[in-house]
């Protein structure tokens, strides 16, 4: 398999999903919470359906997953990572689930999670 040469940074529109991969998410408060473990794509459209965000846990042990709109994150240049305008103590008690929860991508929590932060879903 050839290996490509295209610079995966970013540019003054776009950034690569692997730079966005980890990188870290703070509460309103300026507190870090979690990072951004994977972003979803919706296959037909193309755009970001939303970010997972790992939150909790320790050493890999007990962490849970929060789907993020990904209108609700915005990139602060200062910290290098992203906001959510959201307390921590209303991030923790937003819907979060476990991998095998999230890999069914059942349209019942996707509901829940856009309700939860009052956003249109990606998928209207």
């Amino acid at each position: 398999m050839a290996t490509s040469n295209v610079e995966r940074n970013e540019s003054a529109v776009c950034i690569s999903a692997t730079k966005v991969n980890g990188t870290d998410v703070y509460s309103s408060e300026g507190e870090k919470i979690g990072h951004v473990d994977d972003i979803m794509l919706n296959k037909r459209t193309g755009s970001v359906a939303y970010a997972i965000m790992g939150f909790g846990g320790f050493l890999g042990m007990g962490e849970r997953y929060h789907p993020l709109p990904w209108s609700v994150l915005t990139y602060d240049t200062e910290r290098e990572g992203y906001v959510v305008p959201l307390a921590k103590a209303r991030l923790e008690e937003a819907p979060s689930y476990t991998p095998a929860e999230l890999g069914k991508d059942d349209r019942r929590w996707r509901d829940m999670v856009f309700t939860y932060y009052n956003v249109p879903p990606y998928w209207m």
